[in-house]
């Protein structure tokens, strides 16, 4: 069953198009990868389909669904005198405190981060939170806008992980930018590829084709084969 049916989706923003003539479709349980160079569209799409951009053409999402949004990262000043736990009883669900504990659970928290400073904490754990809290709404879907920016390769292999075990341990649908071909390769069930328009859709293995890297990125054709074949 599709849960997201998205057609002939075109966006225009300060009078220049920047995504044009869209197509793709996302059934319920599948993590879809959206990939593409820097500029492509990419973080407009996602807005998009959370209602935060206006467009014509089609997103249809299914009876009921409701979305929770991860963005890139949260800007916030190391001194800003707001503990871990008061962040989250800023959401509109007014959480319990036993509620935030099992959401840090779900991305391999420990409750001891609760009272430390938001802006104390490291990237990797900060972007954790941000994952936490968009579970605390109880979401059909997970949007996820380069859940790793910032953050090093060790970090990375941890946060790609978790999102794997939140996919299939509460049956969350993911729809995720990652510029990581291998996270593509290894958790993604389709890949849509963008770059202002619809370059490629489809299972990763059977249109992430060296050719077809080349064309959506540029670059040295040896080292698409070399993700391709890994």
């Amino acid at each position: 069953m599709n849960i997201l049916e998205v057609n002939a989706l075109n966006i225009d923003i300060a009078g220049s198009r920047v995504l044009d003539n869209i197509n793709f479709s996302v059934e319920k349980g599948e993590v879809l990868a959206v990939i593409g160079p820097n500029g492509a569209g990419k973080t407009v799409l996602l807005k998009a389909l959370i209602g935060l951009l206006k467009c014509s053409g089609s997103i249809k999402w299914a009876g009921g669904i409701k979305k929770g949004y991860v963005p890139q990262r949260m800007d916030i000043e190391t001194d800003v005198p707001l503990t871990v736990t008061e962040f989250f009883r800023l959401h509109e669900s007014a959480p319990s405190i036993n509620r935030i504990k099992e959401v840090l659970t779900f991305v391999h928290l420990d409750a001891r981060i609760l009272k430390s400073g938001f802006g104390e904490i490291s990237v990797g754990q900060r972007q954790r939170i941000l994952v936490a809290w968009s579970v605390l709404g109880n979401p059909d879907v997970l949007l996820f806008d380069e859940p790793t920016a910032d953050i090093d390769v060790a970090g990375q292999e941890s946060i790609y992980n978790m999102l794997y075990h939140l996919q299939k341990n509460l049956g969350l649908t993911i729809i995720l930018v990652s510029h990581d071909l291998n996270v593509v390769y290894r958790h993604a069930h389709t890949v849509l590829c963008l770059n202002r328009k619809n370059m490629c859709f489809g299972k990763p293995k059977d249109v992430l084709t060296p050719d077809q890297l080349l064309g959506l990125y540029g670059g040295d054709k040896a080292f698409f084969e070399h993700h391709h074949n890994h």
